[in-house]
Formats: structure tokens, C-alpha cells, sequence
């Protein structure tokens, strides 16, 4: 018995040795596990927290008194009319399916935009907002852009999206935390001090985290002194319809951006 146990000692020191030595040779020994993600892992710490009072507001989705996910029925509609058609699931094109591409700048600009009539507004369609933001980032990069200005606060999402697009990120004035509402003094101010030429993420409405929005004349007053000093406007449409419950009353920055001849994305 006591050979045995010897035996069955060496046995796993050996085993122990070959994984050791098979870890330290595999080409992923060194890859470190990324952090959890800042939203995302609100989500999983409040699936294993069992307090029975919990509720969750760290991800924007409609959700039931029981706390449970909402489905709009709108959604619930949208999904039948697909299965309907019985589509046959082909590849869509390099830009996108032309038909959702065309009815989503028709939803931003507008019905009757002159802009998409005319072939003056282009898109493609990328993998949900975070790939658009993506596209665009090294879209930028690529053409002569080393830098973007965006809101303090802003989406965590947003930083590490343009730096993975090689832009450096910098931050502009935008919440009086102290009097919970828009510094709007402190991001004029900044607008005047970005260089020339610079891309500058604005929110088209219900900003995250905040919430809080310029007014029509404040938004007029931003458009002017964007295109008088030749900042590029990236918007970031993410809740139209759901700020004001009105798609159009949500869209009216952008398309204020528009009307005053801006170039933008």
C-alpha cells in the first residue's frame, strides 16, 4: 500500500510538471483576462446577488414590475412581419442591406430629406452603435485625424472605442455636477479652445449618463460656433424616440445640423 501511494504521488507531481510546462509554452500562457466591463458586470454582480428587493438601472431596457425584461410590442410586431416573409437568409451586401440602411437615415434626416433625395447623405450598416462608432473612429484615423473631443462625462463605451481606433481622446465641459445641469458656459468655452478641424462627439439626445440636453437655442448656438471654427460634428444618435417619446422632436439636432450646412458623420 505504501508503494502505492508513492507511485500515485510521483504519478501527479509528473502530471503537474506537463501542465506547468504546457502552460508556460502555450502562445496564450501570457494573455491577461480583460476587467469586467463597467456595465456589463453591473448586470452579472446583480444576477448573483440574491437580496429580493434588487433592481437594476445600469443598462437602458424596459423592464417589467417584476424586474424581468420588457419586449415592446412593437418589436414583438416587427419580428412576426420577418418570420412572414420567410427570407432566405442571404449575405447582404459589403454596405449593408440597402432597405434597413435607407429606412434608418430616413428615420434621422427625416422622411422628406431634400439631402437623401439629392445623394448628399450616405450610410452603411455596422454591428449595432458600438461597431458604427468603430468604423467611424478609424474611418477618421484614417484620413488625417489624430484626435476626438468628447463630453465629461460620456458612454464608457466611448473612450476605449476611439482609442482602439487609434484616436486620442480628449474631454470637453459638458455636466455641473454640483448644480445638476449643463455647463453650458464651460463647453462653449472648450469649443472655442479645440484646434481647427477636430472631430467632436455630440449626443443627439437623452445624453448618457446624464440625461440632461442643450436646449433648441443652445443647440443653435453649438451648430454656429462648430462650423464657424471648422470642428467636425461625429453624432452619436443612440435613444431617438425614447428622450421625448417623439423620433422627431429627437432627431431636431441633427437635422438643425443639417439645414445650417454642416459636413458631419
Amino acid at each position: 500500500m505504501m508503494s502505492l501511494q508513492i507511485s500515485a504521488s510521483c504519478s501527479s507531481k509528473r502530471i503537474g510538471s506537463i501542465v506547468s510546462r504546457a502552460m508556460s509554452t502555450s502562445p496564450w500562457a501570457r494573455y491577461e483576462m480583460a476587467p469586467q466591463d463597467p456595465i456589463i458586470g453591473l448586470n452579472e454582480s446583480y444576477q448573483l446577488d440574491d437580496y429580493p428587493q434588487k433592481v437594476i438601472v445600469g443598462v437602458g431596457a424596459y423592464r417589467d414590475d417584476a424586474g424581468k425584461p420588457y419586449v415592446l410590442p412593437c418589436v414583438r410586431e416587427a419580428e412576426k412581419r420577418l418570420l412572414e416573409q420567410n427570407l432566405d437568409m442571404e449575405y447582404s451586401g459589403i454596405a449593408g442591406d440597402p432597405t434597413f440602411v435607407n429606412a434608418a437615415l430616413k428615420f434621422g434626416y427625416g422622411e422628406n430629406s431634400s439631402e437623401i433625395a439629392d445623394g448628399r447623405i450616405q450610410g452603411v450598416q455596422a454591428l449595432s452603435g458600438t461597431g458604427g462608432l468603430r468604423v467611424m473612429g478609424e474611418l477618421l484615423k484614417k484620413h488625417g485625424h489624430s484626435k476626438i473631443y468628447v463630453p465629461n462625462p460620456t458612454w464608457g463605451n466611448h473612450i476605449p472605442i476611439f482609442k482602439n481606433s487609434g484616436l486620442e481622446v480628449h474631454k470637453y465641459r459638458y455636466y455641473d455636477g454640483e448644480t445638476s445641469s449643463l455647463d453650458f458656459d464651460g463647453l462653449i468655452q472648450d469649443f472655442n479652445e479645440i484646434p481647427e478641424g477636430t472631430a467632436v462627439l455630440l449626443h443627439v439626445c437623452a445624453h448618457n449618463p446624464t440625461g440632461m440636453d442643450p436646449t433648441p437655442e443652445q443647440w443653435k448656438e453649438i451648430s454656429e460656433l462648430m462650423k464657424k471654427r471648422n470642428l467636425l460634428p461625429f453624432f452619436d444618435s443612440a435613444y431617438q424616440g425614447f428622450a421625448s417619446g417623439d423620433a422627431t422632436k429627437d432627431a431636431a439636432s441633427v437635422r438643425m445640423f443639417v439645414e445650417d450646412g454642416h459636413q458631419f458623420a
